[in-house]
Parts: C-alpha cells; structure tokens; sequence
C-alpha cells in the first residue's frame, strides 16, 4: 500500500504557478486602470482578481472536504513530490522503554521513551530519464507521534544522547539521496506513561504547500498517518547523566 502527497502533483503545482500569474496580471491591469484614472479597467482588475481567488480557494477547499484520513499499515510507503521525483517514508519496527529512572527537570520519572525506525528512500520509478543520478535533498519534514487522546509529541531534544547510548546510528531526514538509494533514521520521543495507541503523523514543514491543491497540509485536509505497533524493548535504562 502506498500514499501519494498530493496527487497529480505536476498537474498540482502548475494549476498553483498559473494562478499566482494571473493574480499577477489582475493585479497589474487593476494599477494600470488606477493611473489610468479608468474607473471601467481598474474594477476589472479588480474583480478579476477576487474571482481568481475565489475559484483557487473553492477547488482547494472543495478538494480537502472530500478528502479523509488514512491509516498506514508497518511497511507502507507515503510518497511526497520534489516535483521531478518522489521520496517515500516507511516505518519500520518501534520500540518502548522506560525513562531513566532519576527524575528529570520538566518531566515526570516514570515517561515513556517511543523509539520509531523510519526509512527515507528515493523512488527510482519516479524520475524521468533525462533527469541523470544527481543527488536531491528532501525537503524539511514535521514529524508528530499522536496518541489515542489526540496530544502530539514532537521528537525529544535528547534524541542524539539516548541513541548514542543505546549504540544506534541515525541518519538525519536531510541527508542528500541518489535515486534508489536509502536510509534508516531512529525517531525518540519521551511521552507520558499513560499515552498509548500511537500513529506517526510525517508531513511536510514547507508553508507553501498549503495553498496546493490536494495536499495534506492544506486546509481541512484528511492526513496520511502511520500505524505504530508499540512493542516492550529489554532495551536498557537510559542513565540520567544526559
């Protein structure tokens, strides 16, 4: 099973790109029709400009009423466009432990620590033949781990140390790919003891893709999250010297 984010991306994108240069245009006979001290062109600049907008805003919104929520099953793939390919993210096997069992500044002793495997590849499916093996950065991701209560839990700021003790390598999100290649990065996050019935919610940080048709981040729109299958490590406990 796989998740594209947003479909028709090409299609997408140049729908937004011809938008924003009409807008430009309207914009542009609205100043002329200003200096021109023409009532009839301005107004419809004018016009033509709110109706842009309008019918932009309707499809967009249109598009993210009718959309709805997937749930990806360990092992399913979420595609996100960088326009001439795609990356994909699965996750793999998750870890709980406990905290470390002296009591931490801000946080309660007892906290979980949820350990997620995600893995980043580059599709080489989805490249045109012209495109040649360039490596491509992937763009700045948000990642939130979402319990059943619906609280969101951004990565804890001791990741680096709790993995370096437990002798794992991680792979930053950012780290350049050539097409077909792959890598594994390791997600901590430290949770309340209650928290449970997790899913991770990998969506895109760029602001711009809000206003794309389609897209996950826009208005409204149903997200693709991951399925966590929590499973009891006998990792060993984090000492509190981090």
């Amino acid at each position: 099973m796989s998740v594209y984010t947003p479909h028709l991306a090409p299609v997408v994108v140049l729908a937004f790109l011809g938008t924003v240069f009409l807008l430009i245009l309207s914009i542009f006979v609205g100043l002329v029709g200003i200096l021109r001290k023409s009532r009839r062109i301005a107004l419809s600049g004018i016009a033509a400009c709110v109706s842009i907008v309008v019918a932009y805003g309707s499809v967009l919104l249109g598009l993210s009423l009718l959309s709805h929520d997937v749930e990806l099953p360990q092992g399913a793939w979420k595609y996100f466009c960088e326009i001439d390919c795609h990356i994909a993210y699965a996750v793999g096997p998750v870890q709980v432990t406990s905290a470390p069992q002296e009591e931490l500044v801000g946080r309660k002793r007892d906290n979980k620590i949820v350990i997620v495997l995600l893995k980043t590849w580059f599709d080489p499916t989805t490249i045109s033949p012209h495109r040649g093996d360039g490596p491509l950065t992937p763009s700045e991701r948000k990642i939130r781990l979402i319990d059943r209560g619906g609280r969101q839990f951004a990565e804890s700021p001791r990741s680096a140390a709790l993995l370096a003790i437990e002798g794992r390598h991680t792979t930053p999100l950012r780290t350049p790919l050539r097409p077909g290649e792959s890598y594994v990065s390791y997600l901590v996050f430290e949770v309340p003891p209650e928290s449970r019935d997790f899913r991770l919610l990998v969506t895109s940080a760029e602001d711009l893709d809000s206003a794309l048709w389609g897209h996950e981040v826009s208005p409204f729109h149903g997200k693709a999250y991951f399925e966590i299958r929590g499973t009891k490590s006998a990792l060993s406990q984090f000492p509190a010297t981090l």
